[in-house]
C-alpha cells in the first residue's frame, strides 16, 4: 500500500470512528448498564448518560485508524493475485487482523469507559487512575480476551457483507456507490452483526465490569456465558440487544458512510 493510501486510510479511519463514537455514546451507555450484573437501575438508569465520555473520546481516533489502516493493508496484500472468488476470505482475514490490532487501543479505553458508566460517583480520570492503582496495567486490559472473541465474529460477519452488499448495488445500478448508498450497506451489514453477537457482548461487559479476584474477572469467556446462561436464561445472553443492534446499525451508517466520503474525498 502506498504512503498516500496509508495516510488516507488512517485519517478516514479516525474520522469515522471519532464521530460514529461521540454521536452514539448515549446508546451505549444505556446497553452497558442494561448487560451490568447490577442491573440496569442501580447501574444509574437514564442519568448522567455521558458519563465515560472523555475515556471514548481519547481512544475513538487512534483505534478506528489502527483498524482501517491494518485492514486495508491486510486486503490489499491478500488481493494480489488471488481469485474473485475467494474476496469474502480476503475481507474476513483482513478484518481479523485490524481487530486484533485495534484492541491492543479499544480495550483500555472500553474498561475505563464502561466501569464509569456505571458509577456515576467516579469521575474518567478516577476511574483510570483506581484502576491502574489496584489492578496495574493488567487490569486495563481485563477483557482483551473476551473483546477479541466478540469482534472477530462480528467482524467476519460485518465487513464481507458489507462489501458484498456494496458490489451487488454496484452492480445492478452499473456505477460506483455513492457515499449515503454505502452508509445503508454498513447500517444493514452492522445491525445484523450486532444481532448474532450480543452474547458475546453481554460476556465482554459482565468480565470488564467483574469484581478483581472474581471468577468472572479472570477472563474465561465460556465460565461468564455460562454463569450467565444459568442465572438469566437466555434472556440474560441478549440483554441490551436492542440498543446495541440501534447503536451499531446507526454507526454502520455514520462510520462506514463516512469512511467513504472521507477517503474517496482525501483521495
Amino acid at each position: 500500500m502506498e504512503r498516500r493510501d496509508y495516510c488516507t486510510s488512517l485519517l478516514a479511519g479516525g474520522m469515522a470512528g471519532m464521530s460514529v463514537d461521540l454521536i452514539l455514546f448515549p446508546l451505549d451507555t444505556i446497553k452497558t448498564r442494561l448487560q451490568s450484573p447490577q442491573g440496569f437501575s442501580k447501574s444509574g438508569g437514564f442519568r448522567g448518560i455521558y458519563a465515560g465520555v472523555p475515556s471514548t473520546a481519547i481512544g475513538s481516533f487512534p483505534n478506528a485508524a489502527a483498524f482501517f489502516v491494518t485492514y486495508e493493508t491486510v486486503k490489499c496484500l491478500l488481493h494480489s493475485g488471488s481469485s474473485p472468488y475467494l474476496s469474502p476470505l480476503t475481507h474476513m482475514a483482513a478484518a481479523s487482523v485490524g481487530e486484533m490490532v485495534a484492541c491492543l487501543i479499544r480495550v483500555p479505553s472500553e474498561v475505563i469507559k464502561q466501569r464509569t458508566q456505571v458509577s456515576m460517583s467516579s469521575t474518567t480520570y478516577q476511574m483510570f487512575a483506581s484502576t491502574l492503582r489496584q489492578e496495574g496495567i493488567r487490569g486495563l486490559y481485563r477483557g482483551y480476551k473476551s473483546t477479541v472473541l466478540r469482534e472477530i465474529p462480528f467482524s467476519l460477519v460485518q465487513f464481507p457483507l458489507w462489501e458484498f452488499l456494496k458490489d451487488l448495488w454496484s452492480c445492478k445500478q452499473n456505477r460506483p456507490l455513492d457515499s449515503w448508498q454505502s452508509a445503508v450497506c454498513g447500517a444493514f451489514a452492522g445491525g445484523f452483526a450486532a444481532a448474532v453477537t450480543t452474547p458475546l457482548d453481554v460476556v465482554k461487559t459482565r468480565i470488564m465490569l467483574a469484581k478483581a479476584g472474581s471468577s468472572t474477572a479472570s477472563g474465561n469467556v465460556l465460565l461468564a456465558l455460562s454463569d450467565v446462561w444459568r442465572t438469566h436464561g437466555l434472556t440474560g445472553l441478549f440483554a441490551g440487544i436492542v440498543p446495541r443492534m440501534t447503536a451499531i446499525s446507526l454507526g454502520g451508517f455514520i462510520f462506514l458512510g463516512a469512511y467513504d466520503k472521507v477517503r474517496s474525498v482525501l483521495m
